[in-house]
C-alpha cells in the first residue's frame, strides 16, 4: 500500500480518500451567500421583522458566510428546519412554519439557480493524480446528492470519483454513519480512508467514524480555533502526495 503524505504528516496503508465538496473542491462561497440572502428575502416578504434573526442564524456576515455557520455547514434539511423554527418564534404553528420555509426556499432556488462554481486551484489535477495512484475516491457533501452528481459531471470528474453522496437522506454531518456508509460503498475500510474537508463537521465526523485521519483544508490564510480539531491542516490540495517505498510519485 502507498504512503499518503499530507503536509508534514504521513499515513500508511491508505486505500481511499473522501472529499467534502463546498469549500474543499469547489469555491462556492459567493453562490451560497447569494442563496442565503434570497431565502431571507423570501421569508421576510411574508413575515416582516425576521431579517436580523435569520441573518444571524444562517451565519451571514459582511458580504460573507461564517465558515462554521449554519449555511456553510448544515444540510438543506438542517437549514429548512432552523428557518421554520425562526418562523415559529413569531407564533405560527409548526406545520405552517415548515410550509412557509419550504416555499421560501423554493422561491430562493428560482431566484438564485444552481450555477457552475470554480474549482479551487489544481483540484482536477490532484484528483486525477490520486486516482492514477490507485486510490478509491469519493465525495461526501452537505449539498444534495443530485447537485453533487451534477458537480462531478460538469467538472469532468466522472472517471475518477467512484462514489458521490449528499445529505438528503435524513442524515447530516457530523453523523459518523454518513462516512461509514460512504466507505462501505467505496469498498475501503474506514480506518484506511482519509477524510478531507473544510469544516468542523467534516473533522468531527471523521473522528467519530474512526477514519485514518481528519484532514483540514483551509484555502484562506486566516486560522481559526476549529482547525485544532483536525489531525493535520493543509492550505492546498497539492499538499497531498503519494509515496511508494522511498520515492514520491507526485
Amino acid at each position: 500500500m502507498p504512503i499518503i503524505r499530507c503536509g508534514n504528516r504521513e499515513f500508511r496503508d491508505i486505500q481511499g480518500i473522501v472529499f467534502d465538496k463546498d469549500g474543499t473542491l469547489e469555491d462556492s462561497r459567493a453562490f451560497w451567500y447569494d442563496r442565503a440572502i434570497a431565502r431571507i428575502q423570501a421569508i421576510e416578504s411574508q413575515i416582516p421583522g425576521l431579517e436580523f434573526l435569520l441573518t444571524k442564524t444562517f451565519g451571514i456576515g459582511a458580504n460573507s458566510l461564517n465558515p462554521a455557520g449554519l449555511m456553510a455547514v448544515g444540510s438543506r434539511r438542517d437549514n429548512h428546519i432552523v428557518a421554520a423554527g425562526c418562523i415559529a418564534s413569531t407564533g405560527r404553528d409548526w406545520l405552517t412554519a415548515m410550509a412557509i420555509a419550504k416555499a421560501s426556499f423554493q422561491a430562493a432556488d428560482e431566484k438564485v439557480p444552481p450555477r457552475l462554481n470554480p474549482l479551487y486551484p489544481h483540484c482536477l489535477e490532484v484528483i486525477r493524480y490520486l486516482h492514477a495512484a490507485g486510490l478509491q475516491l469519493a465525495i461526501l457533501s452537505s449539498d444534495t446528492t443530485a447537485r453533487v452528481e451534477q458537480f462531478v459531471k460538469e467538472n469532468h470528474l466522472l472517471n475518477y470519483i467512484k462514489i458521490v453522496r449528499g445529505c438528503d437522506r435524513g442524515l447530516s454531518k457530523p453523523d459518523p454513519l454518513l462516512l461509514q456508509e460512504t466507505c462501505q460503498a467505496l469498498g475501503t475500510p474506514v480506518d484506511k480512508t482519509l477524510m478531507v474537508g473544510d469544516t468542523r463537521a467534516d473533522w468531527e465526523m471523521a473522528k467519530q467514524a474512526k477514519s485514518a485521519a481528519a484532514i483540514a483544508i483551509s484555502w484562506q490564510p486566516e486560522n481559526h480555533q476549529d482547525l485544532q480539531l483536525a489531525d493535520v491542516v493543509i492550505r492546498e490540495l497539492t499538499a497531498i502526495s503519494v509515496i511508494r517505498g522511498e520515492f514520491s510519485v507526485h
